[in-house]
């Protein structure tokens, strides 16, 4: 089937969770996937070939992360996506919400600047750029909650609200921008509140939480505001096909219901995640701690016992 916008995918027949799932690459997306699994390979090897360790957590979340796009972009839920709100929702909560955090979970750019070999002095390599990347003042706006959160509910309430998204839909290189930047907005969102990769910004474990809550209720918002709705709020979708069998009302319901599901689902995902790095952030300062009480004889242990004795001397 092709995807290339309207008019493309009017014979589609009633949806199927099997059609839905049948191969039916965007050529885009799919050399993309492949793009991206092989420079991470090629990382991975690189380093096992020198001795060095690299999880085997991190490859399969990174794998599993590359998949997700592949499942929403290159089967027939893309073909759908073209014609039923609900399909393409799921499209846009899993690319935005669900791939980013396990694209961020593989720890790609911290893959990349143990792989990359130091170029010479004088010189400026890959990996070279890369870190100047990060260090950049741009690097540093976009990644500022300032800048994510506002990004993060304007992709929602500034897309599918206001005839951008209609404009958008009407070509293929549209629909792939659109694409790309919910992507894009979802991992410069997940970014810093991940944590696992080197960024301009590394707030504690605490204000990660305060970021991650402070975007997704407007999630739920959204939901909420397409399943109040009493017509379709979205031109695109407001005549879909006949063949389909559907209605247009009861299926922008459905999108707000998937909406408003994926503003938890993710949510609770990333709790986890943040708690089981603070946990093994208390583990690391804990040990640290007790090697250097071995090394020093418990030197501040004793030095607050005596403040102690020197205290009650004080008082008799």
């Amino acid at each position: 089937m092709d995807h290339g916008g309207h008019g493309m995918t009017m014979d589609l027949p009633p949806f199927t969770l099997g059609r839905a799932l049948e191969y039916s690459p965007d050529l885009f997306f799919l050399i993309g996937c492949l793009l991206a699994l092989a420079l991470y390979g090629t990382g991975v090897l690189r380093l096992r070939r020198r001795g060095d360790e690299w999880s085997a957590g991190r490859t399969v979340a990174f794998v599993i992360g590359v998949l997700t796009v592949a499942l929403v972009m290159c089967t027939g839920l893309n073909d759908y996506g073209m014609v039923m709100f609900s399909a393409h929702m799921i499209q846009h909560m899993v690319i935005s919400m669900v791939s980013p955090i396990l694209l961020l979970l593989g720890a790609p750019v911290t893959l990349a600047l143990r792989a990359l070999p130091v170029a010479g002095r004088g010189r400026k390599g890959p990996r070279e750029l890369l870190l100047a990347v990060l260090h950049s003042r741009y690097v540093r706006i976009v990644t500022h909650p300032a800048f994510t959160i506002p990004l993060f509910i304007a992709s929602l309430y500034g897309l599918y609200f206001t005839p951008l998204f209609d404009f958008l839909m009407g070509s293929r290189a549209g629909h792939i921008a659109m694409m790309v930047h919910f992507l894009a907005v979802g991992l410069i969102f997940f970014w810093p509140i991940m944590g696992v990769d080197p960024g301009p910004h590394r707030p504690n474990h605490l204000m990660r939480m305060l970021e991650l809550f402070a975007g997704m209720p407007f999630h739920a918002f959204f939901g909420i505001a397409l399943m109040m709705a009493s017509e379709p709020m979205v031109a695109v979708y407001r005549t879909p096909p006949v063949s389909l069998g559907i209605d247009a009302l009861s299926d922008q319901n459905a999108a707000g219901g998937i909406a408003w599901a994926f503003s938890e689902i993710p949510s609770v995902l990333v709790l986890l995640a943040l708690v089981y790095q603070w946990y093994r952030s208390e583990q690391r300062q804990a040990k640290r701690s007790d090697r250097a009480a071995d090394r020093d004889g418990d030197k501040e242990l004793a030095e607050y016992n005596a403040y102690l004795a020197s205290l009650q001397a004080r008082g008799q």
